[in-house]
């Protein structure tokens, strides 16, 4: 069948074509409209002519595939798409503004600013991760921000979608990406690893805090196989004032085996919304590169530059949440608090990667005036951070998986709904204290976070035991899921 002539004025299933708004490589954006879609559109429409590179129609199939099963804030809308038999097409939202690659003459950026850029994209690729899809083109030029602020990821044909073929694997040999990018495991022919993702937001970190790219602008696939031994200098080796908690979240994103980078997009977005909370290694003090003996042994070790087996995208992200555990550490709290202890124990023996937040509300008053300051003359913030920690020391978790956080508030259900959903928590478990006259009237904390709560909530109550009776080793709290 003959193709349609795509020119200002043409009608295409019922979308009228404006102007072309952008001419790539692999496609052409144009705006349109129909009449019972009130939203600002755009036709992107592949090149198939003759010479073309099969690899953009390839890429245009899988994106035609994937992008009508994404919803959500972070990425466009699709209203519809046409098949190659007459004409091939996906209708999209058209997002207001500029794409990051605008930014790129302002170089460095300043910290603070680079931090929540980065911030939003790793959110909006946790939440594209959650719907079984990694992106494999972050890059200054995929990631656009809406009038509120959110990152929205563009430009979807080079994506693996978890449950569907994966064509650009099965039709090419050569790995597909923007160079600069480009993890290490994506030259090996690994795609189904979200932690690609989260290099290529490294190097984005690196180069928009420094102004210099991590591994150059090499696109030859020589010059971009260094990058499976040979590690980037670190940031602090350019710039004399790089706070050292950022080089960590950087050198940690660029690591060259996927296991040593953060298990998920959400675990990268809490570090970079708490930097105060970022467990400091070796990375954070590094001016040099690693020494030429470790360099040759990873050169030389075969299970460092060899594909590794197919994974599993939902376990994995499944492996490494963010459990919240809130605690309450007012006097006669501690058998509930054990009870909270050995619930913790038991999810987190599961989870190899999860991360744990201790949270506590220093709860303030509606109308007096709230002291700094307990009856003894300690800090009550800090006071109950070390509480925290002391509560979770017996978990012996690696520091890298624990951090600590005292929320002030009038509300403290509100605030740690809050806190859950500003740091895309996973799973929160909370404990019921015994019914109070209170309590019946006005609602407990935990049940209104069991209603009220995006993610999994668990609440605990210690064991029902008698005066004179003494806890089992083998018993449990009472447990009740909402989810």
């Amino acid at each position: 069948m003959a193709k349609l002539s795509v020119q200002p004025g043409a009608v295409i299933d019922g979308f009228t074509v404006g102007e072309r708004v952008h001419s790539g490589g692999m496609a052409t954006l144009w705006s349109v409209t129909r009449p019972d879609i009130a939203a600002p559109l755009l036709m992107k429409i592949p090149r198939v002519s003759e010479g073309e590179d099969p690899a953009a129609i390839v890429s245009f199939e899988m994106e035609q595939m994937i992008l009508p099963r994404l919803s959500g804030p972070h990425v466009p809308a699709c209203f519809a798409t046409g098949d190659f038999a007459r004409q091939a097409y996906v209708v999209i939202e058209l997002i207001p503004g500029k794409t990051l690659y605008s930014r790129l003459g302002d170089l460095p950026l300043a910290y603070e600013e680079v931090v929540v850029i980065a911030g939003k994209i790793a959110v909006a690729l946790s939440d594209l991760h959650r719907q079984n899809v990694i992106h494999h083109d972050i890059k200054p030029s995929s990631i656009m921000f809406r009038p509120l602020g959110e990152a929205v990821l563009i430009d979807f044909g080079l994506s693996h979608h978890n449950q569907l073929p994966d064509l650009l694997q099965e039709e090419f040999r050569l790995p597909y990406g923007t160079a600069p990018y480009m993890s290490p495991e994506r030259l090996l022919g690994v795609r189904d690893d979200p932690r690609s993702d989260l290099f290529s937001l490294g190097v984005l970190l690196y180069f928009f805090t420094t102004g210099v790219r991590p591994f150059g602008e090499s696109e030859t696939m020589r010059g971009m196989r260094r990058r499976l031994w040979r590690d980037p200098y670190p940031p602090r080796k350019l710039r004399e004032d790089y706070p050292p908690w950022l080089q960590e979240v950087v050198l940690r994103c660029l690591e060259i085996d996927p296991a040593w980078r953060h298990p998920t997009a959400s675990q990268l977005a809490f570090d970079l919304a708490h930097p105060g909370q970022v467990k400091m290694t070796a990375r954070s003090e590094r001016l040099n590169r690693d020494p030429m003996s470790t360099v040759l042994r990873r050169r030389f070790n075969g299970n460092l530059t060899q594909p590794k087996a197919k994974s599993d995208l939902a376990a994995q992200l499944a492996s490494g949440p963010i459990l919240a555990v809130a605690l309450d550490i007012a006097e006669g709290s501690d058998e509930l608090n054990e009870a909270l202890r050995v619930t913790a124990v038991r999810i987190l023996a599961t989870l190899p990667s999860a991360r744990l937040a201790c949270l506590n509300v220093l709860k303030l008053g509606r109308v007096t005036i709230d002291r700094t300051l307990d009856e003894q003359g300690k800090n009550k913030h800090v006071d109950r951070l070390v509480t925290l920690r002391h509560w979770a020391s017996p978990l012996k978790l690696d520091e890298s998986r624990l951090t600590a956080h005292v929320l002030e508030a009038i509300d403290p259900a509100a605030a740690i709904l809050e806190f859950a959903e500003a740091n895309h928590v996973d799973h929160i478990v909370i404990g019921a204290r015994q019914n109070s006259l209170v309590r019946t009237l006005l609602g407990s904390v935990s049940a209104k976070i069991a209603a009220e709560a995006a993610c999994t909530v668990t609440i605990v109550r210690p064991p029902r035991l008698a005066s004179h009776e003494q806890p089992s080793a083998n018993e449990k709290p009472d447990e009740v899921r909402a989810g």
